[in-house]
C-alpha cells in the first residue's frame, strides 16, 4: 500500500504534538521541583538557578532508600508468581484445551470488568480476617489474584497461536506435558512473558489504592503509595512534593526505557500473528 507524503507529514505532526502533550507536564514538574525552596511555582517557568539539591531533600525526607526497599519486596513477591501462574494458566487453557475451560475463561472475563475500586471493601475485610492487615502481603496477595484475568488472557493469546504440529511431533518424540510445557513452549513464549513482566512491574511499581488502604505504615507500601503520606506531611511545599513525585516516577521510567525493544516486539508478534 502506498502512502502519500501528505500522510506521512500529518502522521509526523500528529507524532510531535502527542509527544509534546505528553512531556509537558513532566517538563512542569521537573521545572517547579528545581525553584527554590518555599516559593510557589507559576506554570513551566525554567529557574535561572536551578536546585537540584531539592531532589536530595525529597529523598531524605520522604526516606525513599525504605520505600525503595519495600517497593522491590512486594515487586518481588507479586510479579514472579503471577507470571508463572498466567504462564501455565494460559498455556492450559490455550493450547492444551483442559476441561471446564470454557467457564474458566467466563469467569476470567467477569474480573476483566471488575475494577480495583469495586472490589476494595471485601479484599479489606478478607485480608484483616487473615490477620494480614498492615503488612506487605495485604498488597501481595490481592495484587497476584488481582492481575490473573488480564495475565491469563496475555499469555493464552500467545499460545493459541502456537501450531498444534509442534506438540504433536514432541509427542512422537515422547515428550510429556511438562518437557513439553517446558522445552517447547516456554523458549517461544520468551517475548510475551517478558512483555507481561514489564506490565506487572510497572502496575505494581505504581499501585497506589490498595496501598492505602490496607497498610497504614508509609514505609511498609510501595513507593506511590507512599506519596499519599508524602503529600500530607508535604502538600504546602510544592517544590518538595514535585521532587519527591519525579522520584517515584522515575524507576517505572528507567525500566520501561530500558526494556521498551522486547515490549514493542511482543506486541508486533502478536499483531502478527493474530
Amino acid at each position: 500500500m502506498n502512502i502519500s507524503r501528505r500522510e506521512v507529514i500529518t502522521g509526523r505532526v500528529f507524532l510531535v504534538l502527542l509527544m509534546i502533550v505528553t512531556l509537558l507536564p513532566f517538563v512542569s514538574m521537573l521545572s517547579a521541583a528545581l525553584q527554590p525552596r518555599g516559593t510557589v511555582p507559576s506554570g513551566l517557568e525554567w529557574p535561572a538557578h536551578p536546585h537540584w539539591g531539592n531532589f536530595v531533600d525529597a529523598f531524605d525526607v520522604a526516606n525513599m532508600g525504605a520505600l525503595l526497599k519495600s517497593s522491590l519486596l512486594i515487586v518481588l513477591g507479586v510479579v514472579p508468581a503471577a507470571v508463572v501462574i498466567a504462564t501455565m494458566a494460559g498455556f492450559g487453557l490455550g493450547h492444551l484445551r483442559v476441561r471446564g475451560g470454557g467457564i474458566a475463561l467466563a469467569v476470567l472475563l467477569l474480573g476483566l470488568t471488575m475494577p480495583f475500586e469495586a472490589v476494595i471493601t471485601p479484599i479489606y475485610y478478607q485480608i484483616k480476617d487473615l490477620g494480614l492487615l498492615n503488612t506487605r502481603w495485604a498488597i501481595i496477595l490481592p495484587l497476584i489474584g488481582l492481575y490473573m484475568p488480564f495475565a491469563v488472557y496475555w499469555m493464552r493469546a500467545h499460545f493459541l497461536n502456537v501450531p498444534q504440529e509442534l506438540s504433536e511431533a514432541a509427542r512422537v518424540d515422547g515428550a510429556s506435558t511438562w518437557q513439553l510445557f517446558w522445552r517447547v513452549h516456554i523458549p517461544l513464549a520468551r517475548p510475551a512473558i517478558s512483555s507481561l513482566t514489564i506490565l506487572l512491574f510497572l502496575w505494581t511499581w505504581n499501585q497506589f489504592l490498595l496501598s492505602i488502604v490496607l497498610v497504614d505504615d508509609p514505609s511498609e507500601r510501595t513507593m506511590a503509595g507512599a506519596l499519599g503520606a508524602f503529600q500530607g506531611q508535604w502538600g504546602t511545599d510544592l517544590v518538595l512534593l514535585c521532587a519527591g513525585s519525579l522520584l517515584i516516577l522515575t524507576p517505572t521510567l528507567v525500566v520501561f526505557l530500558i526494556f521498551q525493544r522486547q515490549f514493542i516486539a511482543a506486541l508486533l508478534q502478536g499483531s502478527v500473528k493474530g
